[in-house]
């Protein structure tokens, strides 16, 4: 959907095919681990002590299908379809993909640099998320948000608050299984990513920019004409 048209976020619109994939393979895994004992987030959580001693290479990946509840993975299955599908229909399933994976790996790989003696498993697609909602405030950061869906924020005001938040957490939790390392990793990650490599996105985002500040302007001397004319002449 163009960037003037819509200006508030209530939901992503009709499925995209990259985010349908990628929730029906979150819920499937879900469901799999249910039946699973823990042993099963073991082997396929992200574990830095694992990938360090045993070279439990996958994790990096496939600790993203792995979710905490019930809440956790349909919290993160909204935010990917509230947000992802825009991007997928501006990008294109291969790109997005692409970048969501890419935002998965960096946010793991920085857990695993920075804490390689964890051995709590942590699990979830918020380093997905995560980049995803960093790529989206990137593009339309104007767009209105509602925070717990009753504080109305702009998108870019959002990104910063979560990301502040993730910053604070993964420096004064503990072992608690929640990946606030992946979370920050997925953002710079998927910043870095778009912002040096790949040239074309990134001019998108100052075209998008430009185009609304020059429809800013133009709407400026609209009005200012309007009010000019509109005063009484002294003769």
């Amino acid at each position: 959907m163009p960037y003037q048209t819509r200006s508030i976020v209530f939901g992503g619109g009709s499925i995209t095919p990259a985010v349908k994939a990628l929730i029906i393979a979150n819920v499937a895994v879900f469901l799999l681990q249910a039946l699973m004992d823990h042993s099963f987030i073991i082997i396929f959580g992200l574990v830095p002590y694992l990938v360090w001693s045993k070279l439990y290479i996958w994790q990096i990946l496939s600790y993203q299908f792995l979710h905490g509840g019930i809440f956790h993975v349909l919290f993160n299955m909204l935010a990917l379809w509230m947000f992802g599908c825009d991007l997928e229909r501006r990008w294109g399933s291969q790109f997005f993909l692409k970048y969501y994976t890419i935002c998965v790996a960096g946010g793991a790989i920085l857990n695993v640099l920075f804490l390689p003696n964890q051995t709590v498993p942590s699990i979830g697609a918020s380093a997905g998320i995560y980049g995803i909602l960093l790529a989206y405030g990137l593009l339309y950061p104007n767009r209105i948000i509602y925070f717990y869906f009753l504080f109305p924020m702009k998108m870019k005001h959002f990104v910063v608050i979560i990301g502040a938040i993730s910053l604070y957490s993964s420096l004064t939790a503990t072992q608690s299984g929640i990946a606030h390392l992946a979370h920050l990793g997925g953002m710079g990650v998927g910043y870095f990513y778009l912002r040096w490599g790949n040239p074309w996105v990134w001019a998108g985002i100052y075209w998008d920019q430009y185009r609304l500040a020059r429809r800013k302007r133009r709407f400026r001397v609209i009005d200012g004409d309007k009010d000019r004319d509109s005063k009484p002449t002294l003769h």
